[in-house]
C-alpha cells in the first residue's frame, strides 16, 4: 500500500508538501519535498504489488505532480491561492486591468513587433529587460497582496497582469526564434 505518511488524497497542495500556505515560498524547500514525495509514491516502486495498489501510486504520483507545477511558479501558485480563497482570477468575467497596465502591455507588444521587424536584437533585449523588472515588481506585489494584506481580490488584479506580462514573455521568445531563422 501506498505509504501512510502521506497526508489525506484531499489536501491542499501547501499541506500535501508540508509547506505553509503562502505565496512566498521556498524554491528549494518544494523541490526537495517533491523529490521525497515521488520517491515515495513512483510508480516503479509498486511495479511488483496487485494492481490496485500500482492504480493507487499512479493517482498519488499524478497528484504530487499536479500540484508541484500548481506551487513551482508564481503565477501559478498565485492562482491557486486564490482559487483557495474563492477567487477564479482567470474568469472570463474577470477582465479588470488598469488603463496604465493595458497601456504599458501596448508599448511592448508594438516595441517587440517592431524590433522583430527591423532585426533589431538590441531593441529587443532592452524590452525583456524591462518586461523582466516588471515581472519581478508585480511577483513582490503580489507577495504583499496575498501574505501582507490578504487582499485577494486585489491580488486577483495583480494575477491577471503577470498573466498578461507571461503571455509578453512568450511573444519576446517568439521573437528570438523569428531572429534566428
Amino acid at each position: 500500500m501506498v505509504s501512510p505518511m502521506l497526508p489525506d488524497f484531499k489536501s491542499t497542495h501547501f499541506e500535501l508538501f508540508g509547506l505553509p500556505e503562502r505565496f512566498e515560498l521556498d524554491g528549494a524547500q518544494l523541490d526537495a519535498a517533491y523529490r521525497h514525495l515521488q520517491v515515495q509514491v513512483h510508480p516503479d516502486k509498486f511495479a511488483h504489488l496487485p494492481e490496485s495498489e500500482q492504480r493507487v501510486s499512479m493517482q498519488w504520483s499524478t497528484r504530487v505532480n499536479e500540484a508541484y507545477q500548481a506551487l513551482k511558479t508564481p503565477l501559478n501558485r498565485a492562482i491557486y491561492l486564490l482559487t483557495l480563497h474563492g477567487i477564479n482570477a482567470l474568469a472570463p468575467e474577470n477582465t479588470q486591468l488598469s488603463m496604465t497596465f493595458l497601456m504599458q502591455q501596448i508599448e511592448w507588444r508594438e516595441g517587440i513587433q517592431s524590433a522583430q521587424n527591423a532585426g533589431d536584437l538590441p531593441a529587443l533585449q532592452t524590452i525583456e529587460r524591462e518586461l523582466n523588472q516588471a515581472e519581478k515588481m508585480t511577483v513582490a506585489r503580489l507577495a504583499e497582496e496575498m501574505d501582507g494584506g490578504k487582499q485577494w481580490s486585489v491580488a486577483a488584479q495583480t494575477v491577471r497582469q503577470l498573466k498578461f506580462i507571461n503571455k509578453i514573455h512568450e511573444e519576446i521568445d517568439d521573437s528570438y526564434a523569428a531572429l534566428d531563422m
